[in-house]
């Protein structure tokens, strides 16, 4: 069993005044193909991971992470994961921000969330 981070075990709702969401699949739109596709790949699961477990604000920056890698790259993983319905993104100005969709995705896919939880990177 893993503690979410205060943001996503709070209820107390997102912030006032938002900006808009990036566009991504609604609820019903969202399909496991496309899910299991994006996060075949490791620093993709790392990123919800991380959301999930270490977030205490409502969304982060890429620069949040402190992956060492090139910003392009980074935007790849992320918008790919904003598609896929696994994330959404408001854009603050010159940051986009990231959130899990986390109650999108466990009524779509129930148990989905806690395999990713219970994901470990491979130490060999």
């Amino acid at each position: 069993m893993h503690t979410l981070a205060p943001t996503y075990a709070n209820e107390t709702g997102p912030p006032d005044e938002l900006p808009e969401r990036l566009p991504e699949p609604a609820v019903d739109e969202i399909r496991l193909e496309r899910i299991m596709g994006v996060l075949a790949e490791p620093l993709r699961l790392t990123i919800i991971q991380k959301l999930l477990l270490s977030s205490e604000d409502f969304d982060q920056t890429c620069g949040w992470f402190g992956f060492d890698r090139p910003k392009s790259t980074l935007t790849h993983h992320f918008k790919a994961l904003r598609e896929a319905g696994v994330i959404t993104q408001r854009q603050y100005g010159l940051e986009r921000r990231s959130r899990v969709r986390l109650e999108d995705l466990n009524t779509r896919f129930p148990g989905l969330v806690d395999l990713v939880l219970d994901w470990r990177a491979d130490a060999g």
